[in-house]
């Protein structure tokens, strides 16, 4: 049965495919050769990305800003520093004037200097 099929797949135009004795070289020299032009192009790709790095940086520079990286750990940074304390907001962070009596009867005192006489009196009361 097999010798009967060999001879039908002939006839109706299927050939037996010969071996080629150099086809295992030949392949390996075409994977070699793709592995080459792979390499070419990460290299390609690795100089022009090195080109623009050097022309953000210089960006950079010039208006002073600083790497997403950097900036994303500093952020990070600052969130976890006040969270490391207490619950409420330190003393140190209220700024100076914000809260102290004194300061606002000053600023009373200020604006009352320059209001009339009939207001300054108005407003005493």
């Amino acid at each position: 049965t097999v010798l009967v099929l060999k001879q039908q797949s002939a006839m109706l135009g299927g050939e037996e495919k010969e071996e080629d004795p150099d086809a295992a070289k030949k392949e390996e020299e075409r994977q070699e050769a793709l592995r080459q032009q792979e390499e070419e192009r990460k290299a390609k790709y690795a100089k022009m990305e090195a080109e623009r790095e050097m022309m953000r940086q210089g960006i950079r520079d010039k208006y002073g800003l600083k790497k997403r990286e950097e900036a994303e750990a500093e952020a990070a940074a600052a969130v976890e520093e006040p969270a490391a304390g207490s619950l409420t907001r330190p003393k140190k962070a209220v700024p100076a004037g914000c809260g102290d009596e004194e300061e606002e009867e000053s600023i009373m005192d200020t604006v009352m200097k320059y209001l009339p006489g009939p207001l300054q009196d108005m407003l005493k009361k």
